[in-house]
């Protein structure tokens, strides 16, 4: 029998029963619908926290402080108290270290912050002037911090646009406002240019104050929580760590690499971390709807099954008339991929429509993984051939005396 006939052959018997062939597709629409949404989702997700840390700098390195212990219990990096504003400077002055361009220490902690009524719950980061260079913070409105407001311990702040939408609401301008942090007042001086990130590295979700202000009156503490490094080019990364490094260990006084208590961290390093988060939560997303994938699959199984059973006089008919074993087999397989291969290009139309509706509603980045489409469509292709060949073998191997017998 001739491909185009058995096509022809197959929609007629499908469109027999309207209504169960739409909820067999339907299975299948859903499945494939959710692999390119969930997998185009997670690859928007791991391109966002990419930009998000090379808007940065490439050549930006971060000191850390070592981890936190609670009797034999490890905490997390970074919570130990072990970087200090002499560190800070001795990196900046000492002639061991020659690939460093910029030093910039930084104290950060979470701090409610009140605006009028409104009020929030953000970051508040202590830094000196330098920061804005090796950060690459840009401003929108207003003017960034002084070594001025840095030693006379001024209580100015420089916002970002999401916390200063949070206080002020949209399209209103800050500069010159006056918000309360920690219950002290400070004046709005500068607005920073929206850089983006998630969760808690949100750059436009954070304020930034003078670095003795945050140490000595919002927080009361003698130490920094972060040394951010601008190397002088990214050629020098390596060098630069390693000078960096020594240094440190020699002013801790530790002499083995083991045992330092920092962590001297580069975007590369920093850029592979978030990719392995990332790259997780789309494996998982994956997985997700791959099971309902398979449930379509499932649903296309039974629905064959089904035709077989109220098709099996038919099956008897041709069979007796000379229809070949594999006339039958090609025939139900036909139908069985006509379903998954009509469900999996509305599926495709669907999934790329639905995470563009998304992508639009939520400003993310719309970045189809065109691998998750190809695959999908594939797959779909590929549940007909396999969910489809079980009914299939079971009427070809239908007896055609037993098969006109059947009630």
């Amino acid at each position: 029998m001739k491909i185009t006939k058995l096509i022809k052959s197959g929609i007629k018997n499908l469109a027999i029963n309207k209504m169960r062939t739409g909820l067999a597709v339907l299975g299948i629409v859903i499945g494939i619908g959710s692999v390119i949404a969930l997998v185009s989702l997670g690859e928007s997700s791991k391109k966002a926290v990419q930009s998000s840390i090379q808007s940065i700098g490439s050549n930006l390195l971060t000191v850390l402080p070592g981890f936190t212990f609670s009797g034999n219990v490890r905490g997390a990096m970074g919570g130990a108290q072990t970087l200090t504003n002499e560190d800070a400077e001795a990196i900046k002055t000492s002639s061991r270290i020659t690939t460093v361009k910029s030093v910039s220490p930084e104290y950060s902690g979470r701090a409610q912050i009140i605006a009028g009524r409104n009020n929030t719950n953000t970051q508040v980061v202590g830094v000196e002037p330098v920061y804005a260079q090796v950060r690459k913070i840009s401003l929108e409105k207003g003017s960034f911090l002084t070594s001025q407001h840095l030693t006379s311990m001024a209580k100015v702040a420089v916002l970002g646009p999401g916390v200063a939408e949070d206080l002020f609401g949209e399209g209103v301008d800050p500069v010159g406002q006056t918000i309360r942090i920690n219950g002290k007042n400070f004046l709005v001086i500068g607005l920073t240019k929206s850089k983006g990130g998630m969760g808690m590295d949100n750059q436009d979700d954070r304020i930034i104050v003078p670095l003795t202000t945050a140490q000595k009156q919002l927080f009361g503490v003698k130490y920094l929580s972060s040394i951010a490094l601008e190397a002088k080019s990214e050629a020098v990364m390596t060098q630069a760590q390693n000078e960096v490094g020594y240094l440190l260990l020699s002013r801790h006084k530790l002499t083995a690499v083991e045992d330092a208590d920092f962590r001297i961290m580069s975007q590369e390093d920093i850029l592979q971390a978030a990719s392995a988060v990332t790259g997780t939560f789309t494996t998982l997303l994956t997985g997700i709807a791959a099971i309902s994938l398979l449930v379509g699959g499932i649903g296309i199984m039974n629905i064959m099954l089904m035709s077989v059973t109220e098709r099996t006089r038919e099956i008897g008919l041709r069979k007796a008339l000379g229809a070949k074993k594999k006339t039958i087999v090609y025939q139900f397989l036909t139908e069985s991929i006509i379903l998954t291969f009509t469900g999996g290009l509305i599926g495709i139309v669907l999934g790329i429509g639905g995470y563009y509706l998304y992508a639009r509603a939520n400003n993310a980045v719309f970045s189809l993984s065109f691998s998750s489409v190809f695959l999908a469509f594939f797959v779909s292709a590929g549940i007909g051939v396999l969910f489809g060949w079980y009914p299939a073998r079971k009427a070809a191997s239908l007896q055609p005396i037993e098969a006109l017998r059947y009630e």
